[in-house]
């Protein structure tokens, strides 16, 4: 990998699937077919995963930005002899407009390369490796198109020159001067099917891209503080959403490290039921929540009828459950970290606070959700009724323990949540027993939160019942409303977890955890404003802003020693955070009591 690391990647997105491309022009991630399929440029976890770059032949200096209110991402390369851009899109359907925008992608990455002034060498390598580097095929011209077939993934690319190809690799020199434009175009399509190809407007390949991102903005009126930086992360969310199910993928890589040299590695590329109510939350602050009723759709139909068993927390893109892990042995990973997963075993495991989730997301939308579809209906009473019960057993918690199960307070207090939510749902959820059954319930579970959440050594509350150890999840009491952050107790446990967790507001999210978890960050910049303290709170978001690379991207983690960022990327829940945070500055006056997080 080139310097930079993980943050030096750029994100494209087409509804369907991501690709990352680095400073220096070379796409190191595209699984075209969706988010979560094989790859067939993997760079990013193995020198020789595949890869297609476009750059300068000779030394140069970058900068790079996004055309505005899209994810088309433009490079400029200065040298000695001239600046040439290179614009980088995954193009939309033709004509897709507003929250149409990616359900019928045609799986197709355009890079247009155009001189800006001198005359400049530049340098082209393409070596596709299908599944997970697994695969390589040989290249072949047929009908003015190069075509790289493995199995049943093709791809076929149209150049606007000779490309010399040798094996699996095809490459070029070629200059380009002051006005020059270039298009090349990579397709992908599964082998065995036949596909039209996806037109291209040979003059502007991705003009039609640009206004398809633009007609969503254009949806989106936030009236807020940091309207930019909102309006940015909104768009990030919107390029991690599986279009055609409503999906929200918690990050658009898999085994990229917590640690360098560590083997906390995971496939992020799936739905989880968390991400995807925290997603709605943010859209709603975003001014974007209009598709409410069809995500939870989604989830109604993904989840099904749950007759008692515990909750799945995770699904692929299209509602699949079992996502069991295989490693792949071909990929060293990233800098060295092994193991390489595809798959994520969490999607076994019982995690309580996703029912809360869920409904405290449902809450808040309720305008959206008038009328209720009978489906959202019945899985909002069925959530409710489970936490009646589970409240009161062990689990995962949301950091998905894989050792012993704890009762994680975290947890407790979600249940409570989904408990309080359902209640000021009143009788459009349940009749008046209901309404009293999670009432008694809710009360309950709130007494013995408080009772043995509390640890008088350690001054805080703490990560389960019965611990010593602080842990950052502690600071969605007050986020929740489950305590107000002025609370006696609250205040000292929110004074100990920025005392012994945080370094310049980058929180981690337990002593030892090897780096600090973006989305505590902003949990505790919102715990600050709801405290009262807004100029310590804004000064706090403005640094955790800071570690997104130039491009406003944030992955899950980040090393608060060196700013760099660590973990699978980009992270929803990093944007999330963020998202919520700037309303939570704009919203909470000196001094506020939140009146709770459905409200």
């Amino acid at each position: 990998m080139e310097a930079g690391g993980i943050a030096a990647h750029g994100l494209l997105a087409d509804g369907r699937s991501a690709a990352l491309v680095d400073r220096s022009g070379s796409v190191n991630w595209w699984c075209p077919e969706r988010f979560d399929a094989p790859s067939v440029f993997c760079r990013l976890l193995d020198i020789t995963g595949g890869h297609w770059w476009i750059r300068p032949a000779e030394h140069f200096e970058v900068r790079r930005s996004y055309l505005p209110d899209t994810l088309v991402l433009r490079t400029v390369f200065r040298t000695e002899h001239g600046e040439v851009s290179l614009t980088d899109g995954l193009l939309l359907e033709a004509g897709a407009r507003g929250h149409d925008i990616g359900r019928r992608s045609p799986g197709v990455l355009v890079r247009v390369v155009e001189g800006l002034s001198g005359t400049v060498p530049m340098v082209l390598s393409y070596s596709p490796r299908f599944e997970y580097g697994r695969r390589s095929a040989y290249l072949v011209w047929r009908d003015g198109k190069l075509l790289a077939t493995s199995g049943p993934t093709t791809l076929a690319m149209t150049a606007p020159m000779p490309l010399t190809v040798q094996g699996a690799e095809a490459t070029a020199r070629f200059t380009v001067g002051a006005g020059q434009r270039d298009a090349f175009v990579l397709a992908y399509r599964p082998t065995f099917h036949e596909t039209a190809p996806h037109p291209v407007d040979p003059t502007d390949p991705l003009g039609d891209t640009v206004e398809g991102w633009r007609s969503w903005a254009a949806h989106h009126d936030y009236q807020g503080h940091y309207p930019e930086l909102v309006r940015r992360n909104a768009l990030v969310l919107q390029g991690l959403t599986y279009a055609p199910s409503g999906a929200v993928v918690a990050a658009a890589t898999t085994s990229l490290p917590e640690e360098i040299g560590g083997d906390r590695n995971y496939d992020y590329r799936y739905a989880w039921l968390r991400d995807f109510s925290l997603t709605l939350r943010a859209l709603w602050v975003a001014a974007c929540p209009t598709e409410a009723n069809r995500l939870f759709g989604w989830v109604a139909s993904a989840v099904g009828r749950i007759d008692g068993q515990p909750v799945p927390i995770m699904f692929g893109v299209e509602g699949e459950r079992d996502l069991t892990e295989r490693r792949i042995e071909t990929l060293r990973g990233y800098a060295d970290s092994t193991p390489v997963w595809v798959g994520n075993e969490a999607w076994r495991q019982r995690q309580l606070d996703v029912p809360g989730e869920v409904l405290d997301a449902a809450l808040r939308l309720r305008e959206y959700l008038d009328p209720m579809h009978p489906e959202v209906r019945d899985l909002l009473r069925s959530l409710a009724d489970q936490a009646v019960t589970s409240w009161r057993e062990p689990d995962a918690g949301m950091w998905e323990a894989r050792d012993a199960a704890r009762h994680y307070l975290s947890s407790k207090v979600f249940c409570w949540v989904a408990l309080d939510r359902a209640v000021r749902f009143g009788d459009r959820l349940g009749d008046a027993e209901d309404l009293a059954r999670w009432s008694a319930a809710r009360d309950e579970a709130r007494e013995t939160i408080l009772r043995e959440g509390w640890n008088p050594q350690v001054g805080a509350y703490t990560g389960a019942f019965g611990s010593d150890q602080l842990d950052a999840s502690v600071l969605v009491m007050p986020i929740v409303g489950f305590l107000p952050a002025t609370d006696e107790r609250m205040r000292a446990t929110i004074r100990l977890v920025e005392q012994r967790l945080s370094r310049g507001g980058l929180v981690r999210r337990w002593a030892g955890d090897p780096a600090a978890f973006t989305l505590c960050s902003f949990w505790l910049v919102q715990c600050l404003a709801l405290a009262g303290e807004r100029d310590r709170a804004a000064a706090m978001f403005e640094n955790v802003t800071g570690v997104a690379n130039d491009l406003g991207l944030l992955a899950e983690q980040v090393d608060p020693h060196t700013g760099e960022q660590l973990g699978n990327f980009p992270q929803a829940f990093s944007h999330i955070g963020l998202i919520i945070a700037a309303w939570e500055l704009t919203t909470a006056p000196s001094g506020a009591v939140p009146t709770g997080g459905g409200s």
